[in-house]
């Protein structure tokens, strides 16, 4: 069965793939008209849906999401989604799950340019583009970041690791971003997330897609960045999404 399943794999990931294209090549313009005539709210509505779409594009291949949220995550304030990174497929149920809280992102500026939709959303949506070879640019862009999200109560989502697990096995946190951002945004929260199985995803790389993959996010309880110590706070956040991967 699993070896029917892996050939299937094969025409079903081109079928995914024209689709997945299709979105972004029609996304991209409406995306531009919405943030040149309407302004932010009418760009980020426009961005959720392209993640609502990317959604749809993934459940051709069987892809099935669950997330657990707590009920009591703070309304009209900045948070910080800490997350392990598995694979790029992690950021669509991200973005439109958490829609509410106006998640932006912390990317490697190769990324804001050459896609369509993607680019430009990093680009105009509120997202920090890093050098990761220029240490001064890097710390300046999360220094504008880190006041953006506090002067409109936005939210952050950062994978510390830096890199994607390819196996799933989590990597040590790399902690500077994360620091500065908790160190710059004290009446912000934190929200640790852990994700499974996304990098199965991407266990032959970007082709054949496997079918049928269930994804789990679990959204851990909130912390108030002020209750802690910054370190003893990135230690918490670091042991609680570890906690939780399979």
């Amino acid at each position: 069965m699993k070896q029917i399943a892996h050939i299937l794999s094969y025409p079903v990931t081109v079928i995914f793939y024209l689709l997945f294209s299709l979105i972004l090549l029609i996304m991209h313009p409406i995306q531009w008209v919405c943030f040149n005539v309407f302004g932010y709210q009418a760009h980020k509505k426009s961005v959720d849906t392209l993640n609502f779409l990317i959604l749809v594009c993934l459940r051709v291949l069987g892809t099935s999401y669950k997330i657990k949220k707590p009920k009591n995550l703070p309304k009209n304030a900045s948070i910080i989604f800490v997350s392990n990174h598995q694979s790029l497929w992690d950021i669509p149920p991200l973005i439109w799950h958490l829609r509410k809280f106006h998640p932006k992102f912390v990317s490697k500026i190769e990324l804001g340019k050459g896609i369509p939709s993607v680019s430009y959303n990093l680009r105009h949506g509120g997202a920090v583009l890093i050098n990761r070879k220029n240490p001064r640019q890097a710390l300046t862009a999360m220094l504008k970041y880190a006041n953006y999200l506090t002067e409109n109560n936005r939210s952050s989502v950062i994978f510390p690791e830096g890199t994607r697990s390819k196996t799933g096995e989590p990597k040590r946190f790399q902690r500077k971003g994360l620091e500065l951002l908790l160190k710059k945004m004290p009446d912000a929260y934190v929200v640790p997330i852990t994700i499974n199985n996304s990098w199965k995803l991407q266990r032959y790389g970007m082709f054949p897609m496997p079918l049928g993959v269930r994804i789990k996010y679990e959204l851990h309880p909130v912390l108030k960045i002020s209750d802690f110590e910054i370190e003893t706070l990135i230690d918490t956040v670091e042991t609680q999404v570890k906690s939780g991967i399979n």
